[in-house]
């Protein structure tokens, strides 16, 4: 009977381990476990232990965890008025890699019913899920010309930008037909004091995602 009774509990613990791994990090050792209910890229919400559902703006945290990927709270331009939205992480290191905008239909995080907004969390040290804040982007509103321009509507498209930090605010990478040149251009600035991969950016005759971030991750290796 007590191993039935200590199986049970393990099974119990199982479930609820793998129902709770995703998270909000409000700021460094003060996170939220929960279940990510879907984010807008300006807001997320997420049930909470307790069922309870809280929502978060993207200028209140620094980052959140759903299904294993990460997303940061970065400062962006929109019409000339400084906001923040979720970027997703895709590589990190000495260059970072974001995507902004999903292709895939991405559930709205919804006004909650009930909204519980804690102000601790149970700390976890440093690491996190991601992290820092990065230089200003644009969104919308021409702006000035070192402001980038990203899709103002997430869904439908997605922009990509590479960040490499203490040298400015993250520039987008367009990887549109035609655009080659830019993008050869951009790498060879960022992924810099590297012969081979410059040798093979060079060589490169389209760009793409998987190409992409492949260069991102080989120079982050060799600048760790």
């Amino acid at each position: 009977m007590k191993w039935i009774n200590l199986i049970g509990v393990m099974m119990l613990f199982i479930i609820t381990s793998a129902n709770a791994q995703d998270a909000v990090l409000i700021s460094e050792g003060n996170f939220i476990r929960g279940l990510i209910k879907g984010t807008n890229f300006s807001s997320v919400a997420i049930i909470q232990d307790d069922q309870t559902i809280a929502e978060y703006q993207a200028k209140d945290i620094q980052s959140f965890v759903w299904n294993g990927e990460t997303y940061v709270s970065k400062p962006i331009v929109v019409k000339k008025k400084m906001e923040y939205r979720f970027f997703k992480l895709i590589e990190s290191g000495a260059v970072n890699l974001y995507a902004y905008g999903e292709k895939a239909v991405t559930e709205q995080a919804t006004q909650p019913r009930v909204k519980v907004r804690p102000t601790f969390g149970v700390g976890v040290g440093t690491g996190g899920f991601g992290g820092g804040l990065g230089g200003g982007i644009s969104i919308g509103g021409g702006g000035r010309r070192n402001e980038e321009q990203v899709n103002n509507g997430p869904r439908g498209k997605v922009s990509y930008f590479l960040e490499k930090p203490g040298t400015g605010p993250m520039q987008e990478v367009s990887l549109d037909a035609g655009k080659t040149a830019e993008v050869k251009k951009l790498l060879l600035q960022k992924l810099n004091n590297d012969d081979d991969l410059a040798q093979s950016i060079n060589a490169t005759e389209s760009f793409d995602i998987k190409n992409l971030t492949a260069y991102i991750k080989s120079y982050n290796v060799g600048h760790k």
